[in-house]
């Protein structure tokens, strides 16, 4: 699990400092636990200048850049913030990648290779019911991982940027539910559901199964999460 504060590193020398600050500002912001009530979600201009090791120009036109995407909000006189978005909005982006999961895993059945498909039991069957409860962790970010494989196997380009785009705020409500109403032991059985129905090439229960299993995060989100 990640910290409450921003985890960067120094950045060297490179042709575009800009773009390598965008990159990392972005990786550091996805692995944030964001919807947590204690995470920090001010960023400091001169300290991630000091703690990136780079002048802070480049690090403005990063900043303006995650602005645009809607990562972060540059507010006069206050300051830079990372974004939290409305518990109903949350809601609708969990709808849409249901729908975009759910074809995928469609898509799947037809142009992903067995072994593909195959590969993905390596982020379930290692999690029994007992040692989900001793791992938390790992298996949080195991789940992360088996639905963003479920995107990747769809090999479906437009699927995969509308995704990407979702990505950092269903990443980290998925990352605060799981520890919740024992969802990661309902998690691991519908996964397991999903990889069969996936190895059976049956389209319509693979798409059926996913749409279903991401509809719970969504109806977990509406009845026990509240967000500031």
């Amino acid at each position: 699990m990640s910290g409450n504060r921003l985890s960067v590193e120094p950045i060297g020398e490179s042709q575009s400092l800009k773009a390598r600050a965008y990159k990392a500002l972005k990786a550091a912001i996805t692995e944030m636990n964001i919807y947590d009530s204690k995470v920090e979600l001010r960023l400091d201009e001169r300290d991630l200048s000091a703690r990136f090791g780079i002048s802070r120009t480049p690090l403005r036109e990063a900043l303006a850049q995650l602005d645009q995407e809607g990562l972060v909000r540059v507010v006069a006189r206050r300051g830079i913030f990372i974004v939290r978005k409305t518990k109903a909005e949350i809601m609708e982006m969990i709808t849409v990648w249901a729908a975009l999961e759910s074809m995928a895993a469609k898509l799947a059945c037809e142009v992903a290779s067995d072994e593909e498909i195959a590969a993905l039991h390596d982020l379930v069957d290692e999690f029994s019911q007992d040692a989900v409860a001793r791992r938390m962790g790992e298996y949080s970010d195991a789940n992360i991982e088996f639905h963003q494989a479920i995107i990747g196997l769809g090999k479906n380009e437009l699927i995969n940027d509308i995704t990407d785009g979702l990505f950092v705020h269903v990443r980290a409500i998925r990352n605060r539910a799981i520890f919740e109403k024992d969802r990661a032991k309902r998690s691991i059985g519908d996964h397991k559901e999903i990889i069969e129905a996936l190895e059976a090439r049956d389209a319509v229960r693979a798409g059926r199964l996913v749409c279903e299993h991401t509809m719970k995060l969504r109806n977990h989100v509406e009845r026990y999460v509240d967000i500031e």
